[in-house]
């Protein structure tokens, strides 16, 4: 008898918080799409808003309340500049902050792009047990994030912990046992 964990594809939201970019061309959105089929996930939603607090928490609040959606992952609006939102939309609607996120982040890219990695305010946490990941606009920043934390701890069978067991809907098809 086999005791490997057969994977549990999470149904995830993605959101670009940017003033000037489209569909067409979104290449951070796109590559984090991309990278989640590629992991056998399926992109519930994805969209586009623009850097304004009230938006953004209006599609992530959204997608909280929905059954379909497990995970969001936005990227843009992490900056310092005056326009840059993401974590004030954000930290008003998580019950539980994932503090290490944030910081084992900046120290994966602290080793891809030195001191600037200082401005970066990735952060995650988890609200009506749906992950919420905050992320850089860039796409080598969704790079960073997707290859150094999100693609495995959005994988249940990823030891020896994962984020998989706190998701709703994703707990009844997730074995956290050996």
């Amino acid at each position: 008898m086999s005791t490997e964990k057969s994977f549990v594809p999470l149904q995830v939201a993605v959101l670009t918080v940017s003033d000037t970019r489209s569909l067409d061309t979104d290449t951070s959105g796109q590559y984090l799409a991309e990278q989640l089929q590629q992991a056998g996930h399926v992109v519930a939603a994805r969209a586009i808003v623009k850097d304004d607090i009230y938006q953004i928490r209006a599609q992530v609040s959204a997608w909280i309340a929905s059954d379909d959606v497990q995970a969001v992952i936005l990227t843009g609006g992490t900056g310092f500049s005056g326009r840059d939102s993401t974590p004030e939309a954000i930290l008003p609607l998580l019950d539980k902050s994932i503090d290490g996120f944030g910081e084992l982040f900046r120290h994966i890219s602290y080793l891809e792009i030195g001191t600037s990695t200082l401005q970066s305010r990735a952060l995650a946490g988890l609200a009506n047990r749906t992950a919420i990941f905050c992320v850089p606009g860039s796409t080598g920043a969704c790079r960073t994030a997707w290859e150094g934390i999100l693609s495995s701890q959005l994988d249940n069978r990823h030891r020896p912990c994962n984020l998989v067991p706190h998701l709703k809907t994703a707990v009844a098809a997730c074995d956290t046992r050996g």
